[in-house]
């Protein structure tokens, strides 16, 4: 019986592996293992490689950033040193010294400021105190001397300007918030500070909960591999990209702190849509859903609702899907307690508080019109840059201030808009359509355009009404009246004042044999008015009457002048607006009437700077003269009436006291044109298919144009506003209103109207007991016996409205030096001249 042996296990595996087969098991084991080595060495540094390049340049600062206009701070100004440390974080400065754009030191009663390499200005670091809510002091750091002004950083309108039209407000881990920060590690990865870029411990919940539910319920992703796959990855679920994002993970914990790895993820994760935009980051998330800073997001009800967005952008949008939204709030909050982040209060606080959001429509941080306007121009005058793929900065005129104040203004007035219609429309049983809007604001001086609301919604609509081309209706007359008054300068046989006279009454005009027939509105119709009263009341067939005196070529020719476009024909409906324009080309075209007969081209970008810092582009205002400064003045003398008596009345019944000037509108839609000396304000409403508004300009756009200027005079910059100022050879008359001459103590009504000098009139009334004529600088060498050219029955003088801006005292005495160009005389002038 043969003996078996026992062979130690240990020695029979040495004798395997001694063995030829041990041997070519030990080499390839050896083989694999080198060549797998070899593998994850490989692609371990190519993603490494891949990484640092992408740290060096900044994961998302390859891309244009578009910045408002810059922010004076004079003394006296109201605020606070928090304040202006908010508003330096929106343009991107930082509370550390290193900080590219600029840094800020923030004392109990002072700040700070230290502009950085990148800033827009090249200005000495200051500082700014303040006493009792108010500036006090604004003092250089360099050589301690004190200014009266200083210009802060311009603000930051969108971070990024690409193809994926992505939006991101950059914040610092200093700058976030604790609650924001417990709120992020409770809903994505709560051992971030403990873990090294993988967390067991989660995998092994995530897999007991897939388990239990029987799907892919729970998700195990670090925040350092959501950032791995969000700024370096696609989302694709491919074993190739979960390996390349293991990878990657491994290397930006190597590479980076904690503290830069959170950071980056709160700047780069993905939160929603608004609009066309996409929402990237919690500081754009905190402005675009509750209309804060980030810093201002304390509340851990806001803090849970933005973590608890990450999950699901599109399924927690609290726009769209409020009661979703609010339960995955909940939620988090729940973790948050969980985890101690809250107390048991604290939670029970959080969790009955309502879901408070902005208002979708309020899009007056983001600006989308304005930004579409700007890019189109980038893309039509610098064809050969790309704008999209390299980290411009361009700076913009934009004033945000002005920007908020329009998107307010255009929210206000278009609820009052809708209410009217609504009651229309339920009258007669119809579905009521939604109206829509446009508001442009721009500097009549400069051109700089500081304000755009291109419609209602731009989430709803990206359309831009403010390029919409649509009949003016009665906001061009102005270019009607402003060609009549035109004819006081040269050698014309009829001139027109504001007090020639014209009659309102239904007329037929034929042109190229073919009649037209106006009407005014709700068919009223006055007899005898002065060519003020006229504009004044926006009388259709009066206008018309002076079109063709004047010429329609006339008219067209000064509107093409203005900056409108060549499509404006010479035909009798030119006089009422008939010809498309767009609410931008009447904003250029009015700076005729408000900077002194100047046409001033809207300019919406001020500089551009490349990625090397240097300026490609600086602006430079586009002028040319279009009026005499005369008949500028004359122009806004009788557009201040429209305001005081006429269809625009309804701005100072509102409200609004400054000096201003303007005219309503009214086509298919409702229009108002108007302006101060500082600012310039054109409004349109209407519908986009073009129907019947039904709403006349004075109760569809003056309303918001009213609403939008009362905001803007809180702004220092456009709260002192001055009256407009004669220029040399305006002159001003009293006028009988009865007899259209000169006013004699014993005239029963004065009215004083301005006049370019030689135009005025110079006979006395003689009905109410006048004596000789006399005018201030201008004495007829024989006051009785030269009979000027008898006007023509639609020019004879009549009355208007008054404005005091130079008196012109009635004199015995006989003044040098010159003989009026042209005398108007009044009906009793004529008959005295009759029987002489």
């Amino acid at each position: 019986m043969a003996v078996k042996v026992h062979v130690p296990r240990k020695a029979r595996l040495v004798r395997f592996f001694l063995h030829s087969w041990g041997k070519l098991l030990i080499a390839l084991a050896v083989i694999a293992l080198a060549t797998g080595a070899a593998v994850f060495t490989y692609y371990y540094n190519r993603y490494a490689r891949l990484v640092d390049a992408k740290l060096r340049s900044g994961p998302y600062t390859s891309t244009s950033m578009l910045f408002a206009a810059p922010k004076l701070v004079m003394l006296g100004d109201e605020g606070s040193p928090a304040e202006i440390a908010a508003y330096l974080r929106e343009c991107n400065y930082g509370d550390a010294r290193q900080a590219s754009m600029g840094s800020y030191n923030l004392r109990p009663d002072a700040i700070e400021i230290f502009p950085g390499p990148e800033s827009y200005f090249r200005q000495e670091p200051e500082v700014i105190k303040f006493s009792r809510g108010k500036v006090s002091q604004i003092i250089s750091l360099r050589d301690n001397s004190e200014g009266t002004e200083y210009y802060l950083e311009p603000e930051l309108i969108t971070n990024l300007f690409d193809r994926k039209r992505e939006k991101r407000r950059i914040v610092h881990f200093g700058d976030i918030p604790p609650i924001m920060k417990d709120a992020v590690l409770a809903a994505e990865d709560k051992r971030f500070f403990q873990h090294s870029g993988f967390d067991p411990i989660g995998i092994l919940r995530a897999m007991l909960v897939d388990l239990k539910e029987r799907r892919n319920a729970a998700g195990a992703s670090t925040l350092t591999q959501q950032l791995a796959r969000s700024v370096f990855l696609t989302q694709d679920r491919t074993w190739r990209r979960k390996i390349a994002e293991a990878l990657m993970t491994m290397h930006l914990e190597k590479k980076l702190s904690k503290r830069q790895i959170f950071e980056y993820y709160a700047n780069e994760i993905y939160l929603g849509r608004r609009g066309s935009f996409s929402i990237h980051g919690f500081g754009e998330a905190a402005e675009e859903y509750f209309g804060k800073d980030l810093t201002q997001i304390t509340d851990p009800d806001e803090a849970a609702l933005l973590a608890g967005i990450a999950q699901g952008p599109s399924l927690y949008n609290p726009f769209r899907s409020p009661d979703r939204a609010k339960g995955r709030r909940n939620t988090v909050l729940g973790m948050m307690r969980e985890d101690g982040f809250l107390t048991q209060a604290q939670y029970e606080h959080a969790i009955a508080a309502p879901l408070e959001i902005v208002s979708e429509s309020a899009e007056s941080s983001a600006a989308p019109y304005f930004v579409d306007l700007v890019n189109d121009t980038l893309q039509s005058r610098f064809q050969d840059r790309d704008f999209q793929a390299n980290s411009y900065r361009v700076y913009t005129t934009l004033d945000m201030d002005l920007q908020r104040d329009a998107s307010a203004a255009v929210q206000v007035g278009m609820e009052e808009v809708d209410k009217q219609l609504k009651r229309r429309y339920k009258t007669y049983g119809i579905t009521m359509p939604l109206a829509q809007c446009a508001l442009i604001a721009m500097d009549p001086h400069t051109g700089e355009v500081k304000a755009v609301v291109g419609g209602r919604n731009y989430g709803m609509s990206q359309l831009n009404r403010v390029l919409a081309k649509r009949q003016p209706g009665s906001v061009f007359k102005p270019f009607v009246y402003t060609a009549a008054i035109n004819t006081a300068l040269g050698d014309n046989p009829t001139v027109f004042t504001p007090i020639t006279n014209l009659v309102d009454e239904p007329t037929t005009f034929w042109y190229d044999n073919k009649p037209y027939e106006p009407n005014n509105f709700e068919s009223k119709f006055y007899g005898n008015v002065t060519v003020k009263e006229a504009l004044a009341k926006s009388l259709n067939v009066p206008t018309v009457k002076l079109a063709e005196a004047v010429g329609y070529d006339k008219v067209v020719q000064l509107a093409r002048s203005a900056g409108m476009n060549i499509d404006i024909r010479p035909t009798p409906a030119v006089a009422l607006g008939a010809y498309d324009v767009t609410p931008i080309e009447i904003a250029g075209a009015y700076t005729i009437f408000a900077n002194g007969g100047i046409y001033t081209k809207p300019i919406y970008l001020e500089r551009i700077v490349d990625q090397h810092g240097s300026s490609i582009y600086q602006s430079e205002p586009e002028h040319k003269t279009v009026l005499d400064p005369r008949v500028a003045y004359m122009m806004v003398d009788m557009m201040e009436e429209v305001l005081r008596s006429g269809t625009g009345a309804g701005v100072r019944a509102r409200g609004f006291t400054l000096p201003a000037a303007g005219k309503t509108g009214t086509s298919h839609d409702g229009w108002f044109a108007g302006f101060t000396s500082k600012l310039l304000c054109i409004v349109w409403v209407g519908f986009d298919d073009n129907r019947v508004l039904k709403l006349d300009g004075a109760r569809s756009a003056l309303p918001i144009w009213t609403e939008f200027m009362k905001r803007a005079q809180r702004h220092r910059e456009y709260r002192n506003v001055s009256p407009f100022t004669p220029p040399d050879g305006i002159v001003t008359a009293d006028i009988d209103p009865t007899t259209g001459q000169l006013a004699t103590p014993a005239c029963p009504q004065h009215d004083t109207d301005v006049f370019i000098a030689g135009t005025q009139p110079v006979d006395v009334c003689r009905l109410h007991g006048g004596g000789a004529t006399q005018v201030a600088g201008w004495a007829p060498t024989q006051p009785s016996g030269n009979t000027p050219a008898s006007p023509s029955p639609t020019t004879s003088p009549d009355y208007h409205n008054r404005q005091q801006v130079q008196s012109i005292p009635i004199s015995p005495e006989p003044v040098p030096p010159q003989q009026p160009k042209k005398q108007h005389k009044g009906f009793f002038g004529r008959i005295r001249d009759i029987f002489k």
